[in-house]
């Protein structure tokens, strides 16, 4: 079985490449970001990686790596790229299973027509949404549910990052009717070993199951 997930977020900084690198390294499989934007520092590839401890074949290359930290579509006008939507087919990886991380929220545009959800629709394959727990997380993670069954793809389920807040992770899957695969706390320090601690204290592998 060829496991694929997508790994989407209800806004742009929250910590969906940390969960992509603990969720890569609890299920064994690949990581792929499909289009990076900014390359100041450390990069999300190369930061799952060493949270993950995944060796360089298990990176899968961007398709499109962008110098300006800003939304694909504007960092792709500063560099002079154009980016392609049907280069962006999700590669095999020979039976592994893959974890694509997204970027930024679901509506993200990668060019004047065409939004990241819209790439997800094509691809039809299960999303993992990545919520924060801190305030405005009822309203962003509610529109992001309905933007994903709009487009009729299948969520597997909710991942809350940050500090626990019950009231609020409660309504959201409630009213979503999402299923809550479980909270990744902010972690101090963050390393490999502390992510691999959390992710298995806090998530179930079975759960990622199709």
């Amino acid at each position: 079985m060829n496991q694929q997930i997508v790994v989407a977020g209800t806004d742009t900084e929250i910590g969906k490449t940390v969960f992509s690198a603990g969720l890569a390294a609890l299920l064994g499989a690949n990581y792929w970001k499909p289009v990076q934007a900014g390359l100041e520092g450390e990069t999300d590839s190369q930061l799952v990686a060493k949270l993950g401890g995944l060796s360089a074949d298990r990176i899968v290359p961007e398709r499109y790596s962008l110098r300006t930290p800003a939304s694909p579509h504007h960092a792709a006008a500063i560099d002079g790229v154009r980016i392609e939507m049907d280069s962006l087919d999700v590669p095999d990886t020979g039976g592994r299973p893959l974890v694509i991380e997204g970027s930024g929220g679901l509506l993200v545009p990668l060019d004047d027509t065409t939004l990241y959800i819209d790439v997800f629709a094509r691809w039809r394959l299960p999303v993992v949404l990545c919520a924060r727990t801190a305030l405005g997380t009822i309203n962003h993670s509610l529109l992001s549910i309905e933007a994903l069954r709009h487009r009729n793809l299948d969520i597997i389920g909710i991942a809350f990052i940050g500090d626990a807040n019950p009231e609020s992770e409660r309504i959201i899957c409630e009213i979503g009717r999402v299923r809550r695969l479980g909270r990744l706390p902010r972690l101090s320090p963050l390393t490999a070993s502390t992510l691999r601690t959390a992710f298995e204290t806090s998530f179930d592998a079975s759960d990622f199951q199709p």
